[in-house]
């Protein structure tokens, strides 16, 4: 990425002539510098009003433009609402706070610390939260506070409670299922729509649910990966974000297949948490346009 600020806009709407010269044009009057855009037309669904969609992301040099975020929203607004856009833009200086939620396997935690600690991802962790104190000591020695909320069938409210408690209380903007091997409730979902990233340790769609590598074998499948996705109330089923894959075969057991999983998982966490917090994917309904 750049070593210097910048300001990334990026933003959805029906498609039409003109958007990218109504933005540039916008840009150029006020002096910045683009430093990479992307788009994508969106021709193959089309909506119910008979529109396709339109999709861009833009890289602007912050030291380039004559006034602050605060007021480039304030003058960008009333063209987007012009051309009708779903948009936001951040700074790139302003680091995102990642809260990890964790259950008993750790190889995506131990991954994600590790990118965190050497600045590949450079992002505040403010906590990780588990329902197992398994990772306390490890966590704790990184000097990261760690929460152990317990989940148990007779206080999954209270306890979802707490975790949305504390999410709030440490302003976490973007929550990472790093293996938490529990349902989030649909009132979560919902309250956290496009901030709740999930790994699964299956190719989506198939296999979703408890113990998917087991699936993978009884159906004798040549092909295992994992998917880093949104997370909704409907269990698996959010925008994708990003997948892999590894080839086995016959002679393969549950337990080779684990194993190879783990490091597919890994690599798919990190590549979907970074697209995310670059502003790279755009969801529209149950789909993605991912900017790599």
């Amino acid at each position: 990425m750049y070593s210097k600020r910048y300001y990334t806009l990026s933003a959805s709407c029906p498609d039409r002539v003109g958007i990218v010269a109504r933005v540039a044009s916008f840009i150029a009057e006020h002096r910045g510098w683009i430093l990479e855009s992307r788009y994508h037309s969106d021709h193959n669904n089309i909506e119910s009003n008979g529109d396709s969609r339109y999709f861009m992301r833009i890289d602007i040099k912050a030291e380039s433009l004559p006034f602050h975020l605060a007021e480039f929203r304030e003058r960008f607004r009333p063209i987007a609402e012009e051309m009708g856009m779903t948009w936001k833009i951040n700074d790139s200086a302003v680091k995102r706070r990642v809260v990890i939620l964790v259950s008993k396997q750790e190889h995506c935690l131990y991954d994600l610390l590790a990118r965190w600690q050497s600045k590949e991802l450079d992002i505040e962790i403010p906590c990780i939260i588990s329902n197992h104190d398994t990772f306390k000591g490890f966590v704790e020695w990184h000097g990261i506070p760690f929460h152990h909320v317990p989940v148990a069938r007779d206080n999954k409210e209270a306890a979802y409670a707490e975790i949305r408690r504390i999410y709030e209380e440490v302003k976490g903007d973007t929550m990472v299922l790093a293996r938490y091997m529990q349902i989030i409730p649909p009132d979560m979902c919902d309250a956290y729509p496009g901030q709740i990233l999930n790994i699964h340790h299956s190719f989506l769609p198939s296999f979703v649910g408890a113990k998917p590598y087991h699936q993978a074998y009884q159906r004798g499948v040549k092909l295992i990966g994992a998917t880093c996705h949104y997370v909704t109330s409907e269990l698996d089923q959010g925008p994708i974000i990003e997948q892999d894959v590894i080839r086995i075969d016959h002679s393969d057991s549950v337990d080779d297949m684990v194993r190879y999983g783990k490091d597919i998982e890994k690599a798919v966490l990190a590549r979907g948490l970074r697209y995310h917090l670059e502003d790279r994917v755009l969801v529209h309904g149950n789909k993605t346009v991912v900017f790599r």
